[in-house]
């Protein structure tokens, strides 16, 4: 049984989180605060871990055998989870790259499996969509499920 079977992707609370999350990467992008692809997020977290607020880590089933995006989910997840970074997956690897502009299939595009979310140290930048999925994360830590999962739909 897949995470995706035990959560159910239509549930009205989930739509909720699914569209905090579109409208959080959605203004990280416009105000040059979204951090995408595996390598360059964790070359950010190893530099500069407090900036970061949220770790997106996205998949599909065709994803599920790559062993060695795996690898690198664990071990972000882990460096994550010891520096107090939300984390949350994500399914919807096409509407994730509809959101964030990326090209039509078949052109170049960026790695979107990793994308970090940071803030700046100031209090300049709060974002309602941001608490949402922070008390998302903060409610499935406190029901066991370490990494929370969403499910991104196409509209």
């Amino acid at each position: 049984m897949t995470l995706e079977e035990l959560v159910p992707c239509d549930s009205s609370k989930m739509r909720a989180v699914s569209e905090a999350v579109e409208r959080v990467l959605v203004a990280a992008q416009r105000q040059d605060r979204l951090t995408v692809g595996v390598y360059e997020s964790a070359k950010l977290m190893n530099v500069d871990p407090d900036s970061v607020v949220l770790c997106v880590l996205a998949t599909d089933e065709e994803d599920e055998g790559d062993i060695a995006l795996q690898i690198h989910f664990t071990l972000i997840q882990a460096f994550c989870c010891d520096n107090d970074i939300h984390i949350l997956r994500v399914s919807g690897m096409q509407r994730l790259a509809t959101i964030l502009g990326e090209p039509e299939p078949g052109a170049e595009s960026r790695d979107l499996h990793c994308l970090l979310v940071t803030n700046p140290h100031t209090d300049a930048w709060k974002s309602q969509g941001l608490a949402e999925v922070a008390s998302y994360c903060a409610e499935s830590r406190d029901k066991n499920q370490w990494v929370p999962y969403v499910c991104l739909q196409e509209r």
